[in-house]
């Protein structure tokens, strides 16, 4: 089943493996069933630390890892390939006893956890977003044996799927009941557990000479090129990474032909640490004061001081804002074509927007489901023309220009969109299970009064990186920068880190 050049890959990690496993199977006669048989199979075939049971567990197909006397909890229903291959591999290694890479701090926070907790995450296999998720419910599973976790393919389980009116992946149930969707990191899931610090656990923390409000190319560039200078530099992160994480290609990073997000935030988030950085991951900045320093509050009440600071909060999906767009958020209503595509699997959607990354996921949608509808706003595509030639030459897409889209409808789901010809003024409504809305991005200021910004809320700065506010800087997607681009954003995460120094010599 495993490609020789995977199997030679693989065969270097389960040497790393320190006990042994025994992966328990629950099988039936069907297609997958057979398929996951051949997997584990040949999992054992390549380790003398790892055995094969039969079993009967609550989903057939799957199959659960485990000490030779210990359940874990960690339960794979469907085949862990694709972007769950790590997902396996790092439980294989886990279970058998090679301590996960989490720091001593979350390891106390999981293992204080009481009471029963099942956690049922649903993915599919073609998302980027969902290894985080089950690699931490996993890493929960095996530090607490209160936890279980169940990864649910859900191409694998689509009655189950559809029974649940899943739309989104991944989506965590826990106990049976919604716990949350999209990616999610380990501290997060902690933090709607309700371990995460309180204000308290900031009381003590000095004056910074450099705090940085955001977490993703912009911030972790800004905060190297501080630290670099020997001056003392914090973070603060809602998400480190930011929109960077929800970034499946990357092919115009200058140096590297191909990456993915969350690999090249590992790495941002790896040279970080190297500099003994001040990083405060979920935290988000509430208000920006001026005084003799520059203070930041969080949500949770702290208050952080600063010689000064570098705002690089980034930017987030804009919203169509009609009626139905936040009433049938992951229920039909969704973002990210890569993550929720495969849940659409021979139903009608439709994109919203007509630039490249709208072009792009309809390009993507139409290899997936029965039929795309795009509408655009203007009277015409604003895609690159490639991109355009692409989409056209595609039996199931119609394309609508000049189209205003009044309302998402449905009732418990998504069941049909709404728009007005902007050249007959008529009304129009397609039936259709999906709307996936790809019309830019809005930026994170909606909290910064002292600042200026511009009409779009883009924070206006100089060529320094600097803003109207002594002291306080910014960068990245963020600001009124002329293109949002990663390598541009770390550009400017360089300038105003040097502009903040600079600026921190003179006064």
């Amino acid at each position: 089943m495993l490609e020789a050049a995977i199997k030679q890959q693989l065969d270097q990690y389960l040497q790393l493996m320190e006990g042994d496993v025994v992966l328990r199977v629950s099988a039936g006669e069907d297609k997958v069933s057979n398929e996951m048989l051949e997997l584990v199979n040949e999992l054992a075939s390549m380790s003398s630390r790892i055995s094969v049971e039969r079993a009967t567990l609550e989903r057939t197909p799957s199959f659960s890892v485990n000490r030779p006397s210990e359940e874990t909890g960690i339960v794979f229903a469907g085949i862990p390939l694709g972007h769950e291959f790590t997902s396996l591999v790092l439980a294989l290694l886990q279970v058998s006893g090679r301590a996960p890479k989490v720091d001593a701090d979350t390891i106390k926070q999981i293992q204080n956890i009481e009471g029963t907790y099942h956690f049922e995450s649903y993915i599919s296999l073609s998302c980027h977003n969902c290894p985080d998720v089950v690699q931490a419910l996993n890493v929960m599973s095996v530090l607490n044996p209160n936890i279980a976790h169940t990864m649910i393919d859900g191409a694998a389980f689509k009655d189950e799927v559809e029974a649940k009116e899943i739309m989104a992946v991944p989506t965590v149930f826990l106990n049976g009941e919604s716990f949350g969707n999209g990616r999610m990191s380990l501290e997060e899931i902690l933090a709607k557990l309700g371990t995460g610090p309180d204000a308290s656990a900031f009381s003590d923390k000095d004056p910074y000479d450099v705090l940085v409000v955001g977490g993703g190319p912009a911030g972790a560039s800004a905060a190297v090129y501080a630290a670099r200078k020997g001056i003392r530099t914090g973070i603060i992160a809602e998400r480190f990474g930011g929109q960077v994480m929800d970034t499946m290609g990357i092919e115009n990073f200058i140096g590297t032909a191909y990456t993915e997000g969350p690999k090249l935030v590992a790495s941002l988030e790896e040279h970080v640490k190297e500099y003994g950085i001040d990083v405060m991951n979920l935290q988000r900045a509430k208000r920006l004061e001026k005084k003799d320093l520059v203070e930041i509050e969080l949500e949770n009440g702290a208050v952080l001081k600063s010689k000064s600071v570098i705002l690089s909060t980034g930017a987030r999906w804009r919203n169509v804002n009609v009626p139905g767009e936040a009433e049938f958020k992951n229920k039909g209503v969704a973002y990210c074509p890569h993550c929720d595509g495969p849940l659409f699997e021979g139903k009608r959607v439709a994109v919203i927007g007509g630039g490249n990354s709208g072009i792009e996921a309809a390009i993507d949608l139409a290899g997936i489901v029965k039929h795309v509808t795009v509408l655009e706003f203007a009277p015409e595509l604003k895609a690159d023309q490639v991109l355009q030639d692409r989409l056209h030459s595609l039996p199931n897409v119609t394309v609508i220009t000049n189209a205003q889209t009044t309302e998402i409808t449905g009732t418990d789901k998504v069941n049909g969109i709404s728009y007005v010809s902007r050249e007959t003024n008529e009304s129009h409504h397609v039936e259709l299970e999906g709307v996936f809305v790809q019309i830019g991005l809005v930026p994170n200021t909606d909290w910064l009064d002292l600042v200026e910004r511009n009409n779009f809320g883009e924070i206006v700065v100089d060529r320094h990186g600097a803003t109207n506010v002594p002291g306080v800087f910014a960068a990245g997607d963020c600001t009124n920068s002329a293109y949002k681009q990663i390598i541009i954003s770390m550009g400017s995460g360089a300038t105003a880190a040097l502009g903040a120094f600079d600026y921190m010599i003179r006064n």
